[in-house]
């Protein structure tokens, strides 16, 4: 395992395995429509939140001085995806680095300053270590794990876009 690290030189933990030698060796499948399904969802989300959620977002900071009102559902929704991508490639799926490329947008659209970023970035972290420390294998229950938080970020991502969009 290594640290990878962004641009802005905050890590995220990432597990690398040759791709070559996931695809096709694995009791998970090759990422597979529920998967994309799922994934999806989570970019329209968050370009959804980019578009929309941004310029209100940022106004009621100014306003209120606090976090904004998904802000809990934001870290949980970090956390979900550095768990996703720490069990999807334990357990061979070919979707290489695409949870943590979503961890990146999320960045890009909500990190409006390092604490934030930190935060946010902090909880991927989280997230990923958590089933680090439990998984060495893909086991039944790793794969159980993945579709559980697979829905949850999915249902995370409809939520902040549906209440916060405009």
């Amino acid at each position: 395992m290594t640290y990878s690290a962004l641009q802005s030189g905050i890590r995220i933990f990432t597990r690398r395995t040759p791709l070559e030698s996931t695809v096709g060796t694995s009791h998970y499948p090759a990422m597979t429509s529920a998967c994309r399904r799922s994934a999806l969802t989570i970019v329209f989300a968050l370009l959804l939140a980019a578009g929309s959620l941004l310029p209100g977002a940022t106004s009621v900071r100014a306003q209120n001085a606090g976090q904004p009102p998904y802000e809990a559902d934001l870290m949980r929704l970090s956390e979900v995806l550095g768990a996703i991508h720490y069990l999807r490639a334990l357990c061979g799926a070919s979707d290489g680095t695409v949870w943590r490329d979503q961890m990146n947008t999320l960045l890009e659209v909500e990190a409006d300053d390092q604490a934030r970023r930190r935060k946010l970035v902090d909880r991927f972290n989280r997230g990923y270590r958590s089933f680090a420390s439990v998984y060495r294998d893909c086991t039944p229950s790793a794969r159980s794990s993945t579709e559980r938080y697979m829905s949850e970020g999915q249902t995370l991502a409809g939520e902040i876009a549906t209440r916060y969009s405009r």
